[in-house]
């Protein structure tokens, strides 16, 4: 299994960045290589972030995202996420950049998991409110967790290893979230917004205002 100490790792970009996706889908390879995984499992991971701010994009990069996979016994990722990636079953998440970005820096075990999914549906049930509509996050159809995936990418997780907490130690702040008011956890604390913070977010979001 592989292990690691957290606190050796340097931020390298923005939830998002090009750098930082490079890094996470090369940590994601490292992890299911340290596994003793089934010669016949196929599995992949990728992570796609819509409305994603124009610095991250180009032409040659049109959308911010990542992947990593087991595929006929070959391990491989990177950024960006290809149709063959996302033809295997797996984990495929399509979620809005600002939804998740300011919370993703945050290192927790399973009962911060629990946690920060909790804060981000109330996060999305207050903008409802405020809306008039029940705004769509993106989400993870289908999702697929064979158990020796579980155990690689959760190992160490509640002593700061696993792939989540990896891939925030190489996340850094991005300024749109500067000043804004969070739930413990980073997650936009919607009801304790001004009025403009609250339009902000939403433009942000992607979403548009009621």
């Amino acid at each position: 299994m592989f292990d690691i100490d957290v606190n050796t790792l340097e931020p390298v970009g923005e939830f998002g960045s090009l750098a930082w996706c490079q890094a996470c889908a090369e940590y994601g390879i490292k992890i299911l290589q340290s596994a003793d995984l089934p010669e016949d499992l196929s599995w992949a991971f990728s992570e796609i972030y819509t409305h994603a701010p124009d610095r991250f994009l180009s032409k040659d990069r049109p959308i911010a995202g990542y992947h990593f996979m087991v595929h006929q016994g070959v391990i491989s990722g990177g950024d960006g996420v290809s149709e063959q990636c996302l033809s295997i079953p797996g984990f495929h998440a399509k979620l809005r950049w600002a939804y998740l970005c300011n919370q993703s820096r945050t290192l927790y075990g399973s009962a911060g998991q629990k946690q920060r999914g909790e804060d981000e549906a109330q996060l999305v049930a207050h903008m409802e409110t405020y809306l008039g509509y029940k705004p769509d996050m993106g989400g993870v159809p289908a999702p697929v967790w064979p158990k020796p995936i579980i155990v690689a990418l959760s190992h160490g997780v509640e002593a700061g290893g696993g792939l989540h907490n990896i891939a925030a130690s190489m996340q850094m702040p991005s300024p749109e979230f500067q000043n804004w008011p969070t739930t413990e956890l980073g997650v936009p604390d919607f009801p304790a917004m001004n009025e403009d913070q609250k339009n902000q977010f939403i433009s942000l979001c992607g979403l548009n205002a009621r």
